[in-house]
């Protein structure tokens, strides 16, 4: 690996971030995909090519990993690298002939899109979203139009019911030559197990931190200081540090969210259950919500469901950090960062008890993903939230 040095000081600014001096930024020198515009994920780039261009693998794709890790910036790329015309392969994709341009605006026309959520929109007056989803199905397995195959796209494949994916594994036991079908999903293990050994596994995880900050430095622009901040908070994760780039009203809702729930745990318990509305409403402006016929003036329930999600993640990441400050290595706390009083209250707390909160916020995720109420879900959470007493004023 080489290093370079970026010139002068980093500009002080106000907010969360830090400045630094600056230091050597290391230059990721690894070949890259040629045209690949998703970070990292060397082996999966290689089954990517394999199955696509070399048709060394299924017809089924199963692009996993956690949230945020950029599976859809990576299926982008799958998407483009399928419809890529260049006449020499090894460039596939190319990025400048018309396949790859409708793939990755997602128009071209054999390219065809769903999801369990979309199925439920998508339903006629009566129907159900198992038969709106066999619907799909039949109307997916259509030929092609332009290219040799279709490639059939389905997001959030781990959150369909068992009898929708009983309709999907019908589909998936009578491959064709016309049709790739691309299954995307944070938690595979929620699939079907004979659905998943129809699969060729792709598998996302997090990006080596150098490399993340060096992307963020050069492709969103960002100072060295805030990149390697959000590279620290993202935990690697290529999609989550991407989105705070882009949007810098998720990473202050991030920081207003963490600070909230640090000064809860002086607080108790009627202003910790008065706080769950709040901290689902002030989520779900940054869920984007479809608006319905029959839900004009209230919240969806999944609009709801997804903001408690996004809560419940980073009050899992706030919990692992007090946890490794709890246990004496502040400095490895990403959240750290953005609370300064992440260490002391840390040491309040103690380690046994973030840890046994650590589990319950696992379990309350997993009822969410079940699809448990979101406001009784994080009423559960704040009742188990550390309570210490009050600081005494001076």
């Amino acid at each position: 690996m080489k290093y370079a040095t970026r010139p002068g000081r980093v500009p002080a600014r106000r907010g969360p971030w830090r400045t630094r001096e600056p230091i050597l930024v290391p230059v990721i020198t690894v070949d890259a995909e040629a045209g690949f515009r998703s970070l990292g994920q060397p082996a999966a780039r290689r089954i990517a090519r394999q199955a696509l261009v070399h048709g060394r693998a299924g017809r089924t794709l199963l692009v996993h990993g956690p949230p945020g890790a950029g599976k859809d910036a990576f299926v982008e790329d799958l998407l483009a690298l399928s419809f890529c015309s260049d006449a020499d392969t090894s460039r596939h994709p190319c990025n400048q002939c018309r396949g790859c341009r409708d793939a990755r605006s997602r128009a071209h026309p054999d390219l065809v899109v769903g999801s369990p959520d979309g199925w439920r929109d998508q339903r006629s007056t009566g129907e159900s979203i198992v038969a709106a989803a066999r619907r799909w199905l039949l109307e997916a397995a259509g030929a092609p139009v332009v290219a040799d195959r279709r490639m059939v796209l389905i997001e959030r494949a781990d959150r369909a019911n068992e009898q929708i994916q009983n309709a999907l594994l019908k589909t998936l036991e009578e491959p064709t030559d016309r049709h790739v079908f691309v299954l995307v999903a944070d938690e595979p293990s929620r699939l079907l197990p004979t659905i998943r050994s129809r699969c060729q596994p792709i598998r996302l995880g997090a990006v080596p931190r150098a490399e993340l900050v060096t992307h963020l430095m050069d492709v969103e622009r960002l100072p060295q200081d805030q990149a390697d901040t959000l590279a620290r908070i993202a935990a690697g994760m290529s999609g989550t540090a991407v989105a705070y780039a882009r949007n810098r009203e998720l990473l202050t809702w991030r920081n207003r969210l963490q600070s909230e729930l640090l000064s809860l745990l002086e607080r108790g318990r009627a202003d910790r259950l008065g706080a769950v509305r709040d901290l689902i409403d002030d989520t779900v402006a940054l869920v984007p919500a479809r608006a319905t016929e029959d839900e004009e003036i209230r919240t969806p329930a999944s609009v709801q469901r997804e903001a408690a999600l996004l809560v419940v993640d980073v009050w899992m990441s706030l919990t692992r950090d007090l946890l490794v400050a709890a246990a004496g290595r502040p400095e490895l706390a990403p959240s750290g960062e953005l609370a300064a009083e992440l260490g002391t209250l840390a040491a309040r707390v103690g380690v046994h008890p973030l840890r046994a909160m650590l589990g319950r916020l696992e379990k309350i995720h997993a009822g969410l993903r079940e699809n448990a109420a979101p406001k009784l879900a994080l009423e559960a959470g704040m009742l188990a939230w550390p309570m210490l007493p009050a600081r005494p004023e001076r």
